[in-house]
């Protein structure tokens, strides 16, 4: 396999951003340097608790046209969700492979909507559940904490999987989520992930463009001093 260089891209989760005011908040952060907007949707079944769905993703849309917008899919039945987020303009469709019967079958079906693949796992899920399916994919994310609630502590026995994937796939997009921050972004780097998700960090954050700026800096020093 060529190897090519990896980006880094920074990803603010809106769940922890005044839902009242979405659109203001979201592009409050693309104005203060996000790369993507990180939405995390879920269904009070397959996680126990429930954020928005696609009208809301949709009318986001309306107001802002450009940003990249990944869903993360806490949901059961993620082929059902397939059109209508592809309908409301996400960009990349990354679902959980834990409750698939079918695996390819909605990688190929994300694909053809149009929309980028990302294969999702839960902390308990072992990283050798995700390997066989990595072709089909654009990005693995690898959850740090128990996917459902914000705020919670960041599990740093997790990155193990990180550091697997990039050795094997040294191409592949692997994106973290749940409780990283600036005390823990410097492991993330350092196992290889480079697209981060980050919450509370960012969002609650005074100076939201000095988060961004440091948990980009320090992926980007991690990859380039390890020749990622």
């Amino acid at each position: 396999m060529e190897k090519k260089s990896v980006s880094c891209m920074i990803g603010p989760s809106i769940l922890n951003s005044d839902l009242s005011c979405l659109s203001d908040e979201s592009q409050r952060l693309i104005d203060n340097g996000a790369d993507y907007l990180h939405l995390d949707v879920m269904d009070g079944h397959f996680v126990p608790n429930m954020t928005f769905g696609h009208p809301v993703v949709k009318c986001l849309r309306n107001k802002i046209k450009e940003a990249f917008f990944e869903s993360h899919m806490m949901v059961s039945n993620p082929e059902k969700w397939i059109e209508p987020m592809a309908d409301s303009s996400v960009n990349q469709y990354t679902f959980h492979i834990e409750p698939c019967e079918d695996v390819p079958t909605v990688c190929r079906k994300v694909r053809e909507a149009g929309m980028k693949v990302g294969l999702a796992i839960k902390p308990n899920t072992p990283v050798e559940a995700v390997e066989e399916y990595i072709e089909m994919a654009d990005l693995v994310l690898i959850m740090t904490v128990e996917p459902g609630f914000g705020g919670q502590k960041f599990m740093n026995d997790m990155m193990p999987k990180v550091r697997h994937l990039r050795k094997n796939y040294p191409n592949l997009n692997i994106e973290v989520d749940g409780g990283v921050d600036l005390k823990t972004i410097q492991c993330c780097a350092e196992a290889g992930a480079n697209w981060i998700v980050a919450g509370t960090a960012i969002v609650k954050s005074e100076n939201p463009n000095h988060v961004i700026c440091s948990l980009r800096a320090t992926v980007q020093n991690s990859f380039s001093k390890n020749d990622l």
